[in-house]
């Protein structure tokens, strides 16, 4: 049975959608001002990852995730760049599109920009308006914390704590304006030069940030969703105001599964540009990389758990995904019986692995455990192609296997050659020449020198087989 962890229960549920076999789920997607940082891809990895599994399974997903196309941020870089917020917000949506490409993220079943929804924007506000639960001060409305029961259920928090920290940290203008502390915008007056505002009974001005999603989670998914997603620093304050306003406006549950990714730091200091170590997609993709290693890095560590990253996790990385690429490419080499048929004792051993998998990913998208089946997938099929001659039965098995389950992680290039130095290839073929001649003393130096150089090499029934030391 999928059990998945409730940030709003603090407990692993059985998961059922709403709807048998359809699943509805909504990814808060990136404020478009320029390119996204590690963490916003960690994020669009773990949840396509998520996604991907769950269609496996069997399930249909509509995955909504959406583009912050306006605010402060993407003002300020327009002005900076000599661009209008429309051009900043198509550039780099546009570069979120290619580095998640690289990424091989699948495109979400919508992309909506907030842009896009700015009547049904007002609307919602003026129901809330009208339900007592905001109230208009000036050109601005805010929302009524005090008159939404259960206001930090999800956020877990102490509203007079959250009511002090709010007083601590807003502008003596904002503060002044609301009738209390913890009271959120849902819609700003806008009247600065060159700035785009929008229409309202209000007079002209911008939604509030938490506004957005709710109405596009409304509009395109309906008025309870299966699942909502993001980093764990969203859940408050963005995730409890879209509960709280979007609750409000149906009164009726907004979501039933809660699902918060863990944060990257970098070098195991949390990113920010003033350490210096604020990591972009764009640039590391730059480098001499390989796209699906830095995919697996992001991936393989369990979702709500923090990822560390650095230079040297990344290759180590890499060389795990190596040895998987070499498996890969060994079986495909591997002279095989021509019997279609599996033989009894394969099937019974990819079965257990199979049930490993599948336990493992039904316990809260445990990749983790999932990326340890994997090599025990691969360690499986090195051993046989040591030890027998595979059917082409067996062969066919064991690469769907291998496809399939590191095609959940968004590896689905396992043809990627893993480049030798000129003195490991001068080594490997000294080493084939040695086993020829029978001088195998000469044949196991080499193997050592090449271990010391990070590749395992081995000798089997195909001939001399290698692999990247894990």
């Amino acid at each position: 049975m999928l059990r998945v962890y409730n940030t709003y229960s603090l407990e692993k549920e059985p998961f059922t959608p709403q709807v048998p076999g359809e699943i509805t789920m909504y990814l808060c997607g990136p404020t478009v001002y320029n390119y996204i940082h590690i963490g916003n891809a960690r994020s669009a990895v773990a949840f396509d990852t998520i996604r991907r599994y769950l269609e496996w399974r069997g399930f249909t997903v509509n995955f909504v995730s959406n583009f912050t196309d306006l605010g402060d941020k993407v003002i300020a870089q327009g002005e900076k760049e000599g661009l209008t917020e429309e051009e900043v917000a198509d550039k780099y949506a546009a570069a979120f599109g290619e580095d998640a490409g690289q990424l091989n993220v699948k495109p979400a079943t919508t992309r909506p920009r907030a842009t896009e929804y700015m009547e049904e924007m007002v609307d919602f506000v003026q129901k809330l308006i009208d339900q007592d639960q905001a109230y208009v001060v000036g050109g601005d409305v805010y929302f009524s914390t005090k008159k939404f029961p259960n206001y930090t259920a999800l956020s877990h928090q102490k509203m007079d704590e959250l009511e002090e920290n709010a007083a601590g940290r807003l502008g003596e203008e904002d503060q002044d304006q609301k009738q209390d502390p913890a009271d959120f915008a849902l819609w700003k007056a806008e009247d600065r030069e060159g700035v785009t505002a929008w229409p309202s009974p209000w007079g002209p001005g911008r939604p509030g940030w938490h506004l957005e999603c709710s109405v596009m989670n409304d509009q395109l998914l309906g008025e309870t969703i299966d699942i909502h997603a993001g980093g764990i620093d969203l859940t408050f304050p963005h995730h409890t105001n879209e509960l709280a306003q979007s609750e409000s406006y149906h009164h009726k549950q907004f979501v039933r599964y809660w699902l918060h990714n863990g944060f990257v730091n970098v070098n195991d200091e949390k990113m920010s540009k003033s350490l210096g170590n604020f990591v972009t997609i764009h640039d590391l993709l730059q480098e001499d990389i390989d796209p699906q290693g830095l995919r697996f890095f992001l991936a393989k560590t369990n979702y709500r758990r923090a990822i560390s990253y650095s230079a040297d996790r990344l290759a180590q990385s890499q060389a795990e995904l190596d040895k998987l690429y070499r498996t890969y490419q060994a079986l495909e080499k591997a002279q095989v019986q021509l019997v279609k048929e599996v033989t009894p004792e394969v099937q019974s051993q990819v079965g257990e692995l199979d049930q490993a998998f599948v336990a493992a990913m039904d316990d809260d998208f445990n990749t983790e455990n999932a990326v340890t089946v994997i090599f025990d997938l691969a360690t499986l099929i090195n051993r046989l192609l040591a030890e027998t001659q595979l059917t082409r039965g067996d062969a066919v098995l064991l690469k769907n296997r291998l496809q399939t389950w590191l095609g959940i992680f968004g590896v689905e290039n396992l043809e990627q050659e893993v480049e030798l130095t000129p003195d490991q290839e001068k080594m490997l073929e000294e080493r084939r020449l040695a086993r020829e001649n029978k001088d195998f003393a000469a044949s196991d130096d080499l193997r050592d020198r090449l271990l010391a150089t990070g590749l395992v090499v081995r000798d089997s029934s195909q001939g001399q087989t290698w692999e990247m030391k894990k």
